[in-house]
């Protein structure tokens, strides 16, 4: 499948399609001539005498001293080299292809003052279905995502590595395997491919793009312990969210009314049952999960608007009147994705805090009235006990992993760059948050279904026993203690599959990112 990128109109959706790969992109052609122009500037500053900073100075606090014309080149490579300093795991390979894509639309935005060769490099190397080896750490999301871009760039130009089946490979020989000259540098190209804030663009891109699914799975699973409690159903009611006015709520309660109408549970206690009010991880759903909703959107629009952002500097402005300029500014600082990714690791981590809430209801059988942590014979059995401690665990992890990352700076490069977003650290630690969430909520899809078991010759609505089908699928009932960790995994790759976010959609409506 192709891809054909317009610079600064990157849609989400063609986002999502170049992070899972299998695409090819080209660059529409009236990219070609505003590239061209903005390279024909920096190339006269390289030939002339005036000073322009990552043109024929040093960089950062080495801004002031003057490069010789003759080592101009020579500047760029070892940019790259001496700014490979990345420790840690490598990132990904699907951010490394994000982070591949929004560069390559970056610089054909025509502001960066790089050759059109530059930019196919880029393309080449995604098409080719390379994977530069990126290590994930070294970031602190200001000057650039300097370190993982260098790793990057490193690759492109034939002297660092690319991931390969998991292994670290040369690159040199893999982009010969494919037919792809190494990438030679000239004047300014080497900052431009650095300096931006793609790595954590397309970290938070990735978090965001997963968090769709996970969320999807929470709608769902609290829908399926509302019916396993018996809960009501009237909190859902549309008049109470209408008055209220917040979107996402009005839009979460829909959801959930839809995926419980018809249960043959909630038709049996309608009436009769003494229970004045559920508690809030039942009743209040529609509020919780309408307000993270919300928060997912305003973040979409962030990463949206930086993944088609120019984000290096010096900026080059080419004008058809023959003005050109070239302006140092900070586009590079990555605050806005900082504070996006801040926001949606607080969603993430009440997604999952209500989750674990659902979940020690349900073994409570004060509060849902069915046997003791979710065993007929409980002292013999422990049920769902422990299940519960390990949701209560990772919840608690998730708290303190949701602490802003962007209230936090160090000044670096000899104080020049003395104010920092740490938006990579921000935007990387969504997925830890989204694995803990996401095992919270195949806990929870285990324990509402044995719930339903309880319940049984009842069914529940049509929608929810299609859900209560997928955990059985490869989760069996629990009627006596047995080895659990395999299920609690099982279930974890189902929240991550799509499939329960496409059971929502086709059920309900509710498209997390629309």
């Amino acid at each position: 499948m192709k891809i054909e990128i317009t610079p600064g109109h990157i849609t989400l959706d063609q986002l999502r399609q170049i992070r899972n790969g299998d695409v090819q992109l080209t660059l529409h052609a009236s990219a070609a001539e505003i590239i061209r122009r903005s390279a024909a500037v920096v190339q006269a500053a390289a030939a002339g005498d005036a000073p322009v900073y990552g043109v024929n100075t040093g960089f950062g606090k080495l801004a002031s001293t003057r490069i010789s014309k003759a080592d101009l080149a020579t500047l760029q490579f070892n940019l790259i080299r001496s700014h490979c300093v990345g420790v840690g795991a490598p990132l990904q390979p699907s951010v490394v292809r994000l982070m591949l894509a929004t560069k390559a639309a970056s610089l054909a935005r025509g502001f960066s003052g790089v050759r059109p060769e530059v930019v196919q490099s880029l393309l080449d190397v995604f098409n080719a279905g390379l994977i530069p080896y990126v290590p994930a750490q070294g970031s602190v999301g200001a000057s650039g995502d300097l370190a993982p871009l260098a790793h990057m760039t490193l690759a492109l130009l034939g002297e660092g590595e690319m991931l390969v089946d998991g292994q670290r490979k040369p690159a040199l020989a893999e982009l010969q395997k494919h037919g792809i000259a190494p990438l030679v540098l000239q004047a300014k190209e080497g900052l431009a491919l650095i300096n931006g804030t793609q790595t954590s663009t397309a970290l938070a891109l990735e978090g965001l793009l997963r968090f769709e699914t996970v969320y999807a799975g929470a709608i769902v699973s609290g829908a399926l312990s509302l019916d396993a409690a018996r809960g009501s159903d009237g909190p859902f009611d549309a008049r109470i969210h209408a008055v209220r006015g917040q979107p996402g709520q009005i839009e979460a309660a829909a959801a959930y009314r839809q995926l419980l109408a018809g249960s043959a549970i909630r038709q049996s206690h309608a009436e009769g049952d003494d229970r004045v009010q559920d508690p809030y991880c039942l009743r209040c759903q529609p509020q919780v999960m309408g307000a993270c909703l919300d928060q997912a959107r305003y973040v979409r629009e962030v990463l949206l608007r930086e993944a088609n952002a120019v984000t290096d500097n010096p900026l080059v402005f080419a004008g058809e009147d023959g003005k050109n300029a070239m302006v140092s500014g900070g586009n590079f600082h990555a605050e806005p994705v900082a504070l996006a990714a801040d926001a949606l690791a607080v969603a993430i981590a009440e997604v999952g805090a209500i989750a674990e809430r659902r979940i020690a209801m349900l073994i409570d059988t004060s509060v849902s009235r069915l046997p003791p942590f979710l065993t007929e014979n409980a002292g013999l059995n422990s049920g769902f006990m422990i299940a519960h401690v390990t949701a209560a665990a990772l919840a608690s992890e998730n708290k303190s992993l949701a602490h802003p990352a962007s209230v936090d700076s160090l000044p670096t490069s000899a104080n020049q760059e003395d104010h920092v977003s740490m938006a990579t650290f921000g935007a990387r630690r969504l997925g830890p948050m989204l694995d803990n969430t996401s095992h919270i909520i195949g806990i929870e899809l285990l324990a509402a279904a044995q719930g339903i078991e309880f319940l049984r010759p009842l069914a529940s609505s049509a929608a929810l026993e299609e859900v209560h089908a997928l955990v059985r699928k490869s989760c069996p009932p629990m009627p006596s203690d047995h080895y659990l960790a395999p299920d609690i995994e099982h279930a974890f790759e189902l929240v991550g599959s799509g499939q329960l976010a496409q059971l929502l959609d086709r059920d309900t409506g509710l498209v997390v990112l629309p």
